[in-house]
């Protein structure tokens, strides 16, 4: 029971963290007046480290599946 609550809840309990960091970027973005090269440059190098957590978790995926 409770590996299988914990194979549910860390997925979504991740996403929800990965949106809040997508908010907080953009809430930065607009306080700091980026503009739009600006905003698009934070979430390019701030989201460099969320989009390499998510590549893992896909690529640990896709391999576990083909069984190599």
């Amino acid at each position: 029971m409770r590996e299988t609550f914990e194979a549910w809840i860390t997925p979504i309990m991740i996403g929800g963290l990965i949106l809040f960091m997508c908010f907080i970027i953009w809430d930065l973005a607009k306080q700091s007046k980026a503009g739009r090269f600006g905003t698009l440059m934070l979430f390019i190098v701030l989201g460099a480290g969320m989009l390499g957590y998510v590549a893992k978790v896909v690529i640990t995926w896709y391999l576990e599946g083909k069984g190599v």
